[in-house]
């Protein structure tokens, strides 16, 4: 491991000398590859520099132990000892972690986009749901959320919402929301309390830059309307909500968030070139052929992930088979041990797999 940990450091100094070269930025896609593999490195770098004090202090500890004749020295190089042997143990355990190839994209901010699916009105506040618990979650993580467009329900809740989530590693603990969420209880309409069963899906798109993914304008369709719901007349009576169709794909992605026509071509357009790339990642993994059939990290829309149970209080997630008996507090936004039980689970399956 140390071996791996020192052309680690090698190569982070090589790219802190490359990103400050004067002609860097003269091919941006490269200076944007070299900034995220800097920023990932240095983690790693850093964890190597106190992993290697911590050796250090061990081995003077048992040098105290092997040429100290002071049985007061002795004993305290043994206190020291049994102190720094589980921190060793936990920062190797944290290394290695930081070691296993990651998805690219885990550092990206995301857009998550929430759909009622059946269930009708009751599907729409589930939507509305689980919108408000990712919100909550995001709000634990210091994220920024900016809504981009939405549907409401009839009866409360959404059709449909879409929303940018900005921070740190933002997709890479969002990436395993995608999928069907699936709710058991009593809708307030149901007069014979009988539980009802919907669902909601759930899409996570990591946000790409204009150096990743090309985008041809002369294949774009822009139209203009008139954006509805809350924000007083200049937001109402206005043509400043944009609809973009992408030509070649049939692809079509509007917003209507801001009074501004152009702030809503901006957003639109991140959103466009995030499923556009979606697809190309569809269509190679089609190629390929051997593409991980694991629910875990899949991301496939269509798979039931979990399940949000109000009489028993239960949620479960099927796809690595845990659960917790604390509804409400996920609802709030407590999904964070989901999210690390998700990831040691990904995380386990690409050290199998021997994924590079």
């Amino acid at each position: 491991m140390i071996e791996k940990l020192e052309a680690i450091k090698q190569r982070f100094e090589e790219v802190a000398e490359l990103i400050v070269q004067p002609n860097a930025m003269a091919d941006m896609k490269k200076y944007s590859a070299l900034g995220k593999e800097y920023k990932e490195l240095d983690k790693i770098v850093n964890q190597y520099k106190k992993y290697k004090d911590l050796l250090g202090n061990i081995d003077t500890a048992k040098k105290v132990l092997q040429t100290e004749k002071d049985p007061e020295f002795r004993e305290m190089a043994k206190i020291e000892l049994d102190e720094l042997y589980p921190q060793q143990e936990e920062m190797e355990r944290v290394i290695k972690d930081m070691l296993i190839p990651k998805d690219p994209n885990d550092s990206k901010n995301a857009i998550v986009e929430i759909r009622g699916g059946t269930g009708g009105d009751e599907a729409a506040i589930f939507a509305g749901d689980l919108y408000r618990m990712y919100t909550r979650y995001a709000e634990t993580q210091g994220w920024k959320m900016e809504v981009l467009d939405y549907t409401e329900g009839t009866s409360g809740g959404y059709k449909e919402i879409i929303s940018m989530f900005s921070g740190e590693d933002v997709y890479g603990k969002l990436k395993f929301e995608s999928g069907v969420h699936r709710v058991q209880r009593v809708p307030d309409t149901e007069t014979q309390g009988r539980v009802h069963t919907s669902a909601a899906t759930v899409v996570v798109l990591p946000e790409m830059e204009d150096v990743e993914v090309e985008i041809n304008m002369n294949d774009i369709r822009k139209d203009t309307f008139c954006s509805s719901g809350p924000g007083g007349q200049s937001v109402n009576t206005t043509y400043s909500a944009i609809r973009l169709t992408h030509i070649p794909t049939g692809v079509v992605v509007q917003c209507q968030d801001e009074k501004s026509q152009i702030k809503n071509f901006d957003k639109a357009l991140k959103v466009l070139r995030s499923r556009l790339y979606e697809l190309e990642v569809q269509k190679q993994n089609e190629q390929v052929g051997a593409q991980r059939k694991q629910m875990v990290g899949s991301g496939d829309r269509s798979d039931k992930i979990r399940t949000y149970n109000y009489p028993q209080s239960r949620v479960t997630d099927h796809r690595i088979g845990y659960t917790v008996y604390n509804l409400p507090n996920v609802m709030n936004g407590d999904i964070g041990d989901f999210i690390e039980q998700l990831r040691i689970a990904e995380n386990a399956e690409r050290l199998k797999e021997g994924v590079k």
